[in-house]
């Protein structure tokens, strides 16, 4: 006995060895088995990591494992993938490993996928990605059985948590399926034999962008009977559950060469209501479990005919319920008297045959009753639909009726009365005549919330009717943030912009008592510059005139806010489109003055974009300087006078987030012209700097009323046009630059008499007593740079001093000498040479813009020569 144990132990020790050995010894065989075997059968690109041999995991069959098979297509779709496959194993007779081609195909018992994705295609012009098999030439029967590489003869196979997505682009038709659980039991090698299947999936459906499932989850427990020799399969004994709706069906489907023919029926077994509410996505009906149905629900169909490039199956659906309801557990408000009775049909096997008639859709929540009808044919073409509404509806009930994940309750009461009939094309092609409305539509109280507004928009009142080819908006009063308004006017293409991607496209006339610019923007975020101080990137959100707006605006509001500004009396004309407001003959009331306005904002980039032209009449000098920026920038300075600017300024340039300019990017050019009496020179730093440097001017008392100038700015400079003002008789001229950063670089011109020079200089004049020498005036130049803060000023004036008392006590000299008029007119030449020059080449620290000091150097020379000319004509 011990003997005897002892062989059959040392037996089961061999044959366990050699089960766990030989798989080494031919697992090249195998892997060369099926590469080969995949070569031979498609066209694409197909490889896996690895490929093992067992058998143990099947004993006693053996089982092949592959790892990571991708098969990726070549053209006309190269680079995509077909299918991915994570794992995949088969079980066989081991005798099928040894098994010679030429006795036969290698038989599989046995096969299971796993997280498999799959995505089948097909393409504009009809070719698809999963035709991959490569053709052969035809054969004799004894031959085709030993050129193929194997068979399934399979008694169980499974495909677990596995995808599929198709995707029909000539058809504009997507289809998923996820969460792919599948399983049979049978076999297919016999002539005629079943297969019992079990299938738990989600299934999601769209078809010209519209969801006709969504998510479904589907269960579906099939026996399916197999006559392979006809290619027929035939549904017995079938269930399947679609997000809860129960099904039964029956039929069969052959494969033709050409298509497949079917004819298949089914129907709901049961009619509890709730099995209508099951076939909405669990995600917009929430859980059934607990929800009270009255009614019934009945659905069948049938579809029979050929599926083929041509055509489809005929079809007729069926849907009806009467006097049903339904109230959910956590919500106070029931739906009640609902009335379906609603078809899809097709008798013709043509896809554009193919029409949805809901005849009656009712119910009433409380009092409110809505009724609605609707026929849509031509579904895969132009589609012509004729609807109509009917009925009042509280929307607040809607929410306590029916569970809807919203941010905020719905709110408004909707009246309707309104038949429509037209046709997709002519909401594309904007051809109104075709849309054949007529009735009234009114919505009282209505509280809409949009992430495309920045606040809440209320609707206190709005009244619209329906006319063929046109939507007259009679009434709507409605409040958006601080804002109100109250509005008429014709809507082109409401259904465009309902149905479709289409623009609000309509010419309205808008009053408001307060109308804040900023309710009326969307929020987006980008990274821009977008501080008007400095350059600093920053991430904020960027407002946005709606792209969906195309319309032109008739406005007048009595205050208008923009940024913090107060507008008042404002009227003009808007016209929106592509994101971008273009104004004209906008005109409105600020700072005691009246402000013009036209041009154009965009605000299709990531940093909005402006070019407007600005007229202010009479604007407060203070009021203004202090509020706005951009004047406070152009010219800083002017918050010395003390009364009116008129100015036309011509400016574009960049916006921040508060829809304020961005002043590094802005560029233009601008005539002022200021109206005042007074200056305070207190307020000037620069100035009072000045002031205290030239002892022969008192700033406090220059004349500036009717000052006129002109500026142009860019890249954060403002350049100066040299203007002129006067100073009892000192005749002054002023240019040069500044920057947005508040630096300065001015050159400033005085002509000075020479009487204003001190008391030497008077006591000289006295001594000579020639009318000539009391009217000499002399040039004196002031550089200015540093900032407005802290200006730094440069002058010639001691050493103009200096040369004129020089010129005087040699015109002493002649003068006693007796030399005569004639050389005493040759010294005041001189005087006025020497003191020209001296101005025109000022000293290394002058660093004025050529242009700013070649114009003083013509304004200085102007008054030379005036001054020259009356000397000549006393000589």
């Amino acid at each position: 006995m011990k003997k005897a144990l002892k062989i059959i132990g040392s037996t089961l020790l061999v044959v366990l060895v050699l089960l766990v050995a030989i798989p080494f010894v031919f697992q090249g065989k195998i892997k060369d088995l099926v590469q080969n075997t995949i070569n031979n059968q498609v066209n694409a690109q197909v490889t896996f990591t690895d490929i093992s041999l067992s058998f143990l995991k099947s004993f006693p069959n053996a089982q092949v494992d592959v790892s990571n098979l991708e098969i990726t297509n070549l053209a006309p779709f190269a680079g995509e993938k077909l299918a991915s496959v994570k794992s995949m194993s088969l079980a066989m007779s081991i005798k099928e490993l040894f098994k010679d081609p030429n006795d036969g195909p290698m038989i599989v018992d046995a096969f299971s996928i796993n997280e498999a994705l799959i995505v089948l295609k097909t393409n504009q012009i009809g070719q698809t990605n999963y035709d991959i098999a490569k053709t052969t030439e035809p054969t004799s029967t004894s031959n085709q059985t030993s050129d193929s590489g194997f068979t399934l003869d399979v008694k169980n196979y499974q495909i677990n948590n596995s995808a599929l997505t198709y995707i029909d682009e000539s058809g504009n038709i997507i289809f998923y399926i996820t969460e792919l659980n599948h399983s049979g039991t049978g076999t297919f090698s016999d002539v005629v034999s079943e297969l019992d299947t079990k299938t738990t999936a989600k299934m999601s459906l769209s078809m010209d962008g519209t969801e006709y499932l969504s998510n479904h989850s589907l269960k579906l427990d099939a026996i399916i009977g197999l006559d392979l020799p006809n290619n027929t399969y035939s549904f017995k004994e079938n269930k399947a559950l679609i997000n809860g709706l129960p099904l039964t069906f029956n039929g069969y489907v052959t494969l033709l060469e050409t298509g497949q023919e079917l004819d298949i029926s089914f129907e709901n077994p049961g009619s509890d209501f709730k099995e209508f509410l099951a076939v909405i996505p669990e995600t917009y009906s929430k859980d059934l479990s607990g929800v009270q149905t009255t009614g019934d629900f009945k659905l069948t169909g049938r579809l029979h005919g050929i599926i083929s490039e041509e055509t489809i199956p005929k079809m007729a659906i069926n849907m009806s319920s009467k006097q049903a309801s339904f109230k959910y557990p956590d919500l106070p408000k029931r739906v009640e008297n609902i009335t379906i009775n609603a078809s899809v049909n097709n008798t013709t096997g043509f896809m554009d045959d193919t029409f949805i008639d809901i005849n009656t859709l009712d119910f009433q929540i409380d009092d409110d009753r809505f009724n609605a009808s609707a026929t849509l044919k031509n579904l895969t073409s132009n589609m012509l639909v004729t609807a109509n509404l009917n009925g009042i509806l509280n929307l607040a009930h809607v929410s306590q009726a029916y569970p809807m994940a919203l941010k905020t309750p719905l709110q408004g009461i909707l009246k309707a009365n309104i038949q429509t009939n037209f046709d997709m094309n002519a909401i594309e092609t904007n051809a109104y005549q075709r849309i054949k409305s007529n009735g009234n539509l009114e919505l009282t109280n209505f509280l809409f919330h949009s992430e495309t507004l920045t606040s809440p928009l209320k609707i206190n009142q709005t009244a619209i009717s329906f006319k063929t080819g046109l939507v007259a908006l009679n009434t709507f009063e409605a409040t958006l943030g601080e804002s109100d308004i109250s509005a008429n006017g014709t809507l082109t293409n409401l259904l465009g912009f309902l149905l479709s991607d289409k623009n609000l496209q309509g010419d309205f006339n808008l009053n408001a008592k307060r109308f804040n610019i900023n309710d009326f923007m969307v929020a987006e975020n980008t990274s821009a510059t977008s501080n008007a101080k400095n350059t600093e990137t920053d991430s904020q959100a960027h407002l946005k005139i709606p792209a969906f707006l195309d319309c032109t605006i008739n406005a007048f509001a009595e205050t208008v806010i923009y940024d913090n500004l107060s507008l008042k009396n404002t009227q003009g004309n808007l016209q929106i489109n592509n994101q971008t407001a273009t104004l004209s003959n906008l005109r409105t009331n600020i700072f005691n003055g009246t402000l013009a306005v036209s041009g154009s904002v965009n605000t299709q980039d990531a940093i909005p974009h402006f070019n407007l032209d600005l007229n202010a009449d009479a604007f407060n000098i203070t009021e203004s300087i202090n509020t706005l920026e951009l004047l406070k920038a152009l010219a800083p300075i002017a918050n010395i006078f003390e009364g009116t600017l008129n100015t036309n300024i011509q400016l574009n340039g960049d916006l921040d987030s508060s829809f304020s300019p961005i002043l590094s990017s802005v560029s233009g050019k601008a005539d002022a012209e200021i109206r005042t009496s007074k200056t305070k020179i207190n307020n000037s730093p620069l100035l009072n700097t000045l002031d205290s440097q030239l002892q022969f001017i008192d700033l406090d008392a220059l004349t500036l009323n009717d000052l006129k100038t002109n500026l142009s700015f860019q890249n954060g400079q403002v350049t100066i046009k040299p203007f002129y003002i006067q100073y009892k008789d000192i005749d002054i001229a002023v240019g040069g630059s500044h920057g947005f950063d508040k630096t300065i670089n001015y050159n400033i011109a005085f002509n000075v008499p020479a009487s204003y020079l001190g008391s030497d200089i008077n006591r000289l004049i006295g001594k000579i007593n020639d009318p000539e020498v009391n009217s000499i005036s002399i040039p004196v130049t002031a550089n200015v740079t540093g900032s407005f803060a802290n200006p730094k000023i440069e002058t010639d004036l001691s050493e103009s001093i200096s040369n004129l008392t020089k010129q005087l006590i040699e015109i002493e000299k002649q003068k006693l000498i007796n030399q005569g008029t004639s050389t005493l007119g040759g010294i005041l030449d001189d005087i006025i040479d020497n003191n020209s020059n001296n101005s025109a080449t000022p000293d290394s620290t002058n660093t004025a813009p050529p242009k700013a000091e070649e114009a003083i150097k013509n304004i200085l020379g102007s008054f030379l020569k005036k001054k020259k000319t009356q000397t000549d004509s006393v000589n």
